[in-house]
């Protein structure tokens, strides 16, 4: 990308950005990857309630794998998202948290889930009447 990456360039009267995460060579792409797959969108929703335990990360993320979930924290902890606490004690103590970023992204991505949930009933119908036309 040739454009800078700290701030947007002007055109015209409209500020752009410098990313684009529809052109397949933008980095954005991957971070937005890591924030709305599966694993990456619950462990952010996970950890903004509170900072966990990789082991407490993953009882809450029910059905997510040992080696699943620590990709998941590498790429999240490597787009600046995640803050990974490594205490030397004995047995060894790792924390996870949000970062300043990383709560503003699940904060958005919460409302997102919520929104969902909450529309369920609708979505459940739109299932069965979609099932049933193709019964047909």
């Amino acid at each position: 990308m040739s454009k800078p990456e700290a701030e947007g360039v002007r055109d015209g009267d409209e500020d752009v950005s410098p990313f684009d995460v529809f052109s397949r060579q933008c980095p954005s792409r991957g971070t937005l990857e890591h924030v709305t797959g599966r694993w990456g969108g619950l462990t952010l929703g996970a950890l903004l309630e509170n900072s966990l335990r990789f082991n407490e990360l993953r009882r809450r993320v029910d059905g997510v794998s040992e080696k699943m979930l620590s990709q998941t924290l590498h790429a999240l902890e490597r787009d600046g998202l995640v803050l990974r606490d490594a205490r030397p004690t004995i047995p060894p103590r790792v924390d996870y948290e949000l970062t300043a970023l990383g709560r503003e992204v699940a904060g958005r991505l919460v409302e997102l889930i919520q929104l969902v949930e909450g529309r369920m009933p609708e979505v459940l119908d739109a299932r069965v009447r979609y099932d049933a036309a193709r019964e047909v």
